[in-house]
């Protein structure tokens, strides 16, 4: 089968391989709809995750179900699925210990496409443990929202559940590229009161609007932390969901954070050894400022719930789609676009 996969650190290829052999609880699935991640950028171009050689990449997908091994129960051929781009390891006693599901068998280990084995940006794709990691696609969804789910949405909603996000409170989210702007709707459904949108791009920002943003904070306009402490009278915000920066984002959000607020990091940090925390704005480590990050969840129930928001209307993540290509093909240029951070893209996808 075709793939588009990493050669090696900073250069992709399209690669043929054998198609991949499925276990007894485990499906065999066609894409039918997929997008590039920033963390492709991130996996390839910087090295994030290490080397990775003659790996597919991807790990968003919609798709239909080609085969199910012997022990599947709640799918079969032919079904269309949203498959998560966490797909955990769910039969293993460290979930039974309390060990978030993502880290099931190590840390980032529910993270399995384009990190552990093959992702999905080939003619066919492994999905493990099944009935525990894919979700049925209701015909009224349609594919781009049903793409949105698997990573963007679940991702930004993570940061606004890590935040603690409460009714009538005040959030800044600190990126507004797709997953940013999900954390952005995912305040304003928490009850959150104001809003800050931290971003530049005319094309994000008016969707961080339309999502709830109630003001746009331009780091081009000067230090954040300044924009948005004067936006308060020195009282900071309750919360903080990062969703994008470098490494010194993290100091900005413990600045502009209040003493007992919560920062929510669903970011990415791709590159250096350490993430720099400023002492004094942290109370010399005694300031009541927390903060908590993780992987974003997967699994059938988590998608389900995407799935539901989805179907009454609460939210509508396809808004984020500003590119439509076709064919496998189509995710090489897609890739292309996300890497280039071009005015006008959100998120490119690829119809199959």
């Amino acid at each position: 089968m075709k793939g588009f996969a990493m050669m090696c650190i900073g250069k992709t290829a399209w690669i043929n391989k054998e198609r991949p052999i499925i276990g007894p609880f485990d499906a065999l699935v066609e894409p039918l709809a997929l997008a590039p991640c920033t963390s492709d950028i991130h996996t390839v171009y910087s090295g994030a995750i290490g080397e990775r050689t003659n790996m597919i990449l991807g790990h968003e997908a919609v798709g239909r179900v080609v085969e199910v091994g012997s022990e599947v129960r709640d799918f079969k051929k032919g079904d269309r699925v949203v498959v998560p781009a966490i797909t955990p390891e769910w039969r293993t006693t460290a979930i039974q210990e309390g060990v978030p599901a993502q880290h099931s068998e190590g840390m980032l280990t529910g993270w399995k496409f384009s990190n552990i084995k093959d992702g999905v940006f080939g003619e066919f794709f492994h999905v493990n443990d099944a009935d525990m990691n894919l979700a049925i696609l209701p015909e009224s969804i349609s594919l781009e929202q049903g793409l949105m789910m698997c990573d963007m949405m679940t991702t930004g909603f993570h940061g606004v559940e890590m935040a603690n996000v409460q009714f009538g409170s005040t959030v800044a989210v600190i990126g507004i590229g797709p997953v940013g702007l999900m954390a952005v709707a995912g305040a304003a459904l928490r009850g959150a009161g104001r809003i800050f949108a931290v971003g530049s791009r005319p094309t994000c920002v008016k969707i961080a609007k339309e999502y709830g943003a109630t003001d746009i904070v331009n780091y081009k306009q000067g230090s954040i932390v300044t924009q948005i402490l004067e936006a308060t009278k020195n009282h900071g915000v309750d919360h903080v969901i990062i969703a994008g920066g470098d490494n010194s984002v993290l100091g900005d959000a413990v600045t502009m954070l209040k003493p007992g607020g919560v920062i929510g990091n669903i970011n990415y940090f791709g590159e250096g050894d350490s993430l720099p925390i400023p002492r004094l704005a942290w109370g010399c480590g005694m300031a009541h400022k927390y903060i908590h990050s993780g992987l974003c969840p997967g699994g059938r129930v988590r998608m389900e719930r995407m799935i539901a928001l989805v179907k009454y209307g609460r939210v509508d993540p396809a808004k984020m789609v500003t590119h439509r290509l076709s064919g496998l093909e189509g995710v090489e240029k897609g890739l292309e676009m996300m890497h280039s951070k071009d005015a006008d893209v959100i998120k490119p996808i690829t119809i199959i």
